[in-house]
């Protein structure tokens, strides 16, 4: 016997998170996790393992991938998990590239989900993309995430899925529940997202609420040279990956490629 199949004998629930550095927890930063990141995911899975110890937890998600990437990449590494919950958020990476088909991708977004719906027995959680409204530069993204929403919403439709709304969720449009690179959820931001994950999932949630520091007012010089500040040390370094090919996640593995119960 495999000790992949030890483990999935071991644990009788078995949590598998999919994605990309959203899921992996980019943003969350500790340096005595894997990937020196935490995030929702494993917050989610240490409440549930301590609601009851039967529970087993993956991650397969990796930084900086799209939605085709994770697809081919983790698809079938989930599937041989035997999960029984599996989340699921990828795209958001394919929306802020400058040209994207969406009709194309979210065919395969679908394709994939089917083939998760026939091969696994997982209650499967699928994630609606942020409402960048507020958010300077990425707010012009913010039609592409509205239909790729709607697909999202369409396939758990069809396939009997459920939905973490992060649309919806408006106080995440506080800046304070973000990183200073404006693209990953902070500590706050993750602790909310966990919550809200198991409020979705109707488990008991014993995470206390994040406190957000007070944001003193910003003048106007303040707030342009904080905007600068951003574009050089985030932005720009982000754009030059994109011309380059290269994404922050090269090199990297998944933080939990098989099941655990050993999460804090």
């Amino acid at each position: 016997m495999s000790s992949s199949e030890e483990l999935t004998r071991k644990f009788a629930r078995r949590f598998v998170a999919m994605g990309d550095s959203f899921t992996e927890g980019v943003g969350d930063i500790d340096p005595s996790s894997p990937n020196d990141v935490r995030g929702w995911a494993d917050r989610v899975a240490a409440q549930l393992i301590s609601n009851d110890s039967s529970w087993g937890y993956a991650n397969l998600a990796i930084r900086g991938k799209k939605l085709e990437q994770v697809i081919d990449e983790q698809l079938h590494a989930a599937i041989d998990l035997k999960p029984t919950l599996l989340t699921l958020y990828a795209g958001g990476n394919d929306i802020i590239r400058p040209t994207v088909d969406l009709e194309r991708l979210m065919s395969r977004y679908r394709a994939a989900v089917q083939k998760l719906r026939e091969e696994t027995e997982a209650r499967i959680l699928l994630f609606t993309g942020f409402d960048s409204a507020k958010a300077p530069v990425f707010n012009m993204t913010r039609g592409r995430t509205a239909i790729y929403n709607e697909h999202v919403r369409k396939v758990a439709e069809d396939l009997g899925c459920e939905i973490v709304d992060f649309w919806n969720m408006k106080r995440m449009q506080d800046w304070a529940y973000w990183d200073v690179d404006r693209l990953h959820l902070g500590i706050a931001g993750h602790t909310l997202m966990a919550k809200e994950v198991l409020r979705v999932l109707g488990e008991t949630d014993e995470i206390d609420d994040p406190e957000l520091d007070a944001m003193p007012a910003v003048s106007l010089y303040d707030r342009t040279k904080d905007h600068l500040t951003w574009g050089r040390d985030h932005f720009y370094p982000w754009v030059r990956r994109r011309l380059t090919g290269a994404s922050s996640g090269d090199g990297m593995s998944p933080k939990y490629p098989q099941l655990t119960d050993k999460v804090w």
